[in-house]
């Protein structure tokens, strides 16, 4: 099933009087549990591609059709309540509330939908497990690793059962043990529960573990390929 219709989506920059094309006439689509990876050198176009995805940004021109919805043309409160429940984001800082135990953060995004205590507690509880945080769902973001604090965020992503996850740069602070394990719950995720991600990287070992890889150059696309 088709998740994201992408059609000739340009991003245009003006800077004084250049006009920057970051996004160049870009036409993709993206179907449901597919686990992709965006890779280009820095300057391709992919942060802003992942970020009008995400409606975090609006494209110049063209349509990025979610679902039915074109979010291209939501405005204000509407776009915002369409990204709370229908796109989880996993970002390279982590972003998790540091005053937040584990079970807060990710509850954060069910608690802003309205849904009630008894079920946020009951899928926040099957997440951290999910997730191998069972047993630190008290513990606050000082108190985990990089790798469990980004863990974290991917439940907290879950939360609200989005159509779809992105994920910018989610390995870029973590080891390579960390990131093998971050990598493997994702996967595992992806194959089990039929979650969609779409990651931006640079990171190789990302591209290794994608099953479509997607580059962009100049903000064009260069190659899409999906591996045998």
């Amino acid at each position: 099933m088709k998740v994201i219709d992408i059609k000739n989506v340009e991003k245009i920059y003006n800077d004084s009087e250049v006009k920057v094309h970051a996004v160049n006439g870009v036409s993709l689509t993206f179907e449901e549990g597919e686990f992709t990876a965006i890779v280009g050198p820095s300057g391709s176009g992919k942060t802003t591609l992942l970020n009008m995805l995400g409606g975090l940004d609006n494209p110049t021109s063209g349509e990025i059709i979610i679902g039915e919805t074109n979010i291209s043309k939501l405005k204000g409160s509407r776009l915002i309540d369409f990204r709370l429940h229908n796109i989880g984001f996993v970002f390279q800082a982590y972003n998790l509330i540091p005053v937040l135990t584990a079970k807060e953060n990710t509850e954060f995004v069910m608690h802003m939908q309205g849904i009630k205590k008894s079920e946020r507690e009951k899928r926040v509880k099957e997440l951290l497990s999910s997730v191998g945080l069972g047993d630190r769902i008290d513990s606050r973001p000082a108190k985990l690793s990089g790798g469990q604090q980004q863990r974290v965020a991917v439940a907290r992503a879950l939360a609200s059962k989005p159509k779809f996850i992105l994920a910018d740069e989610p390995t870029a602070n973590l080891d390579s043990k960390s990131t093998a394990n971050l990598l493997d719950i994702m996967e595992k995720l992806n194959k089990e529960e039929n979650i969609t991600f779409i990651f931006s990287t640079h990171d190789q070992r990302v591209v290794k573990k994608a099953h479509r890889v997607i580059t962009l150059e100049d903000g064009k696309i260069l190659s899409d390929e999906v591996k045998s």
